[in-house]
């Protein structure tokens, strides 16, 4: 009878697996076909969960709750619904997931926060769980999207009913009232969400896991206030156990994926696993990118035999980007990294512009004086919301080259047409990695000892490198200079040369006391004289000294420019014929 009954598992696992769903093979993740799928996705932070840090917001108000009430201060019940109706509408489209596609993503994360499917248990009656629609149709759009483009959708449940970490930010969770871990009534809300998604999209291919429950930090029984030190996690095993449940009760065919303790990594006293299709989330910031950083996580996949995913990570430099994704690749492990968008970023695949005004509505959320009219604050906000349009961000071609492109090779490629004579902007240097298409000594943010975090770009606008890249308001600018700039430094440019001969360089430079030095050489071995650049008396004073005597060989030249002492700001070069 025992072999029976294995038998019938068996027919029905293959029947469910075979009609393509995306789901664990070993320690493997396997599409339908038994096609081994390394997930390449991207997170939605702050679509539906609004974090501080991504608005500007995280000095006075980190949670979403906290966010919306400074909202309504200024702009009022009304305004604040525009605005959020406006945030939500603008914020992910179908032109959003094709562009994920066209850049190389194969997968989505969707952040949900529960309030958007399910009223807090504050305002259900009776202790009835009631449902509210727009989070469903929020879901179903995307979707759509992503079914459309052939990628795959991963729901996490990323702000659970009452939240479900001491990290408020992340979870929205509100100190004052009852936590997920404090409340059953939390509790039997979040399962009966998974259940009715789980019943929803039991169906859809394209729906390539359930990620039950993003970043629990929570002292249970330890000191560790987020849960690091926790060696049973009890009440979290018992909640992911609960909630797979219910999902199997109405779906069989998709992927469950659960997190530890310590912001998904603290998985003591989780095992042994309950469901044979699983996988194993982890979260990765600011350390190192060596197999040591993830070692735990590997042992974990050869012993329970169980495929391994980073679930999220990103917030760093594009050298510490591609170095992070070429260790997943290498050990057959997908990620997500995080986030879409964020207000005036360089270290995600867009940029969200800040207007003026804006400006105003943090200054006064932040310090007080005298009030915004409502007015103001409505046109603002709405205005900002309306920068949420994929048309209207602006896509880094940087940050998505070290996410695919370099992962795969170390040659550079130009970050604009260069053609020679003519004038090449200082920060439009190649695409690639530190040493290939640039040399900055800060390249990399890790969190060291102190808990302090290393500085490894003082502009921090422009470009995600190690790169120094300041506002520039001198004239034949792009709006930015290279800055900061030690010896031994130097810049890449590829360059498109019209025909051999010599040219004389204009180099557009200021310092304010500082004597540079610099020479330009190209791959061929071709090198020029050394020029010094007298300090000009003041950074924004701006002057132009004349390289003379470079030559160049029609077609592609790849110039280096080599700061041989730095201490001065680079705006452009200008190439000209030498006249004979």
């Amino acid at each position: 009878m025992k072999k029976i009954f294995i038998t019938l598992q068996l027919l029905l696992s293959v029947a469910t697996f075979g009609q393509g769903f995306l789901h664990r093979e070993g320690q493997n993740i396997v599409d339908g076909n038994g096609k081994n799928i390394i997930l390449r996705g991207l997170g939605l932070g702050g679509w539906m969960v609004q974090e501080g840090y991504m608005l500007q917001t995280q000095s006075f108000a980190s949670p979403q709750y906290q966010i919306k009430q400074k909202i309504q201060e200024v702009a009022g019940e009304k305004g604040t619904k525009e605005f959020y109706a406006a945030y939500r509408a603008n914020g992910i489209t179908k032109r959003d997931i094709d562009s994920l596609a066209a850049w190389g993503f194969n997968s989505v994360r969707l952040p949900m926060h529960y309030n958007l499917y399910t009223p807090s248990i504050q305002e259900e009656k009776n202790g009835e769980i009631t449902w509210i629609e727009e989070g469903f149709t929020m879901t179903d759009n995307l979707l759509k999207w992503c079914a459309e483009n052939k990628m795959y959708l991963i729901l996490d449940l990323h702000a659970a009913p009452g939240g479900q970490g001491n990290d408020a930010a992340i979870s929205d969770y509100d100190t004052t009232k009852p936590s997920l871990w404090d409340s059953e009534a939390n509790q039997k809300k979040m399962i009966a969400l998974w259940k009715k998604l789980a019943a929803r999209y039991r169906d859809n291919l394209w729906i390539g896991a359930y990620d039950i429950i993003n970043e629990p930090n929570w002292n249970f029984t330890g000191t560790n206030k987020n849960g690091c030190d926790e060696n049973s996690n009890g009440p979290l095993r018992d909640l992911l156990v609960a909630v797979t449940k219910a999902i199997r009760e109405v779906d069989t065919n998709h992927m469950v994926i659960i997190e530890g303790n310590c912001w998904g990594n603290n998985y003591n006293g989780v095992f042994p696993l309950w469901d044979e299709n699983m996988a194993l989330s982890f979260h990765k910031y600011w350390n190192y990118n060596d197999k040591e950083s993830i070692q735990k996580m590997l042992d974990y996949r050869t012993q329970y035999n169980i495929p391994i995913w980073l679930g999220e990570s990103g917030e760093n430099s594009n050298v510490w980007f591609k170095d992070a994704l070429t260790l997943m690749e290498t050990n057959n492990i997908g990620w997500a990294f995080w986030p879409m968008k964020k207000i005036e970023n360089i270290a995600g695949v867009t940029s969200v512009t800040k207007i003026p005004e804006y400006d105003i509505l943090l200054k006064y959320w932040k310090d007080g004086g005298q009030k915004p009219t409502e007015d103001f604050a409505k046109k603002t906000l709405m205005k900002m919301a309306d920068n949420y349009k994929m048309v209207n961000v602006t896509v880094k071609p940087d940050v998505i080259d070290a996410m695919f492109r370099q992962v795969q090779t170390n040659d550079t490629k130009p970050y604009k047409k260069h053609v020679i004579p003519g004038k090449i902007i200082a920060t439009q240097y190649d695409l690639g990695t530190n040493g290939h298409a640039y040399s900055d000594k800060d390249f990399v943010n890790y969190k060291v000892a102190t808990g302090t975090f290393d500085q490894w770009n003082k502009g921090n606008i422009m470009r995600n490198d190690g790169v120094d890249i300041l506002p520039c308001k001198d004239s034949g600018s792009n709006g930015y200079q290279v800055s900061f700039i030690e010896d031994g430094e130097w810049l890449q440019f590829t360059s498109e040369v019209k025909k051999q001969n010599n040219y004389k360089v204009a180099i557009r430079y200021s310092s304010e006391s500082s004597e540079g030095k610099l020479h330009l050489e190209t791959e061929n071995g071709n090198k020029s004289e050394t020029i010094t650049l007298p300090a000009t008396g003041d950074n924004n004073k701006w002057k132009t000294v004349m390289l003379s005597g470079v030559k160049l060989n029609a077609g592609t030249n790849k110039i280096k420019v080599v700061f041989e002492k730095g201490g001065f700001n680079l705006n452009y070069l200008d190439f000209s014929e030498a006249k004979k």
